[in-house]
């Protein structure tokens, strides 16, 4: 699935295509909570990556993030996108906190 949405969808320059983790629907203590309660996500798998930052003297910066990793980002960063039901988050390199190991 994953490679279907590099094709269809193809990050440009400096961003990058992260499928949110799922949110959790009970707490640990089991309450059950709204969707109008849940947090929104701050990590996700790395689904494609643009080929990097271009500067001024034309060359490319190299990306930090790869496909498959999973990553920390900006709480409200990016731009929400919906393909075949399932949710992606178009956000810059720069919006990437940390690469979780």
């Amino acid at each position: 699935m994953a490679t279907d949405i590099v094709t269809r969808i193809r990050p440009l320059g400096d961003r990058v295509v992260v499928r949110p983790k799922v949110r959790e629907e009970m707490t640990r203590s089991g309450i059950v909570l709204p969707d109008t309660a849940k947090e929104k996500p701050q990590e996700g798998i790395v689904v494609a990556v643009g080929l990097g930052q271009l500067t001024d003297e034309g060359k490319r910066l190299p990306m930090d993030v790869e496909p498959g990793q999973t990553v920390l980002y900006a709480k409200y960063a990016g731009s929400e996108v919906k393909l075949d039901d399932e949710e992606y988050l178009i956000l810059r390199v720069s919006d990437v906190l940390a690469i979780m190991g």
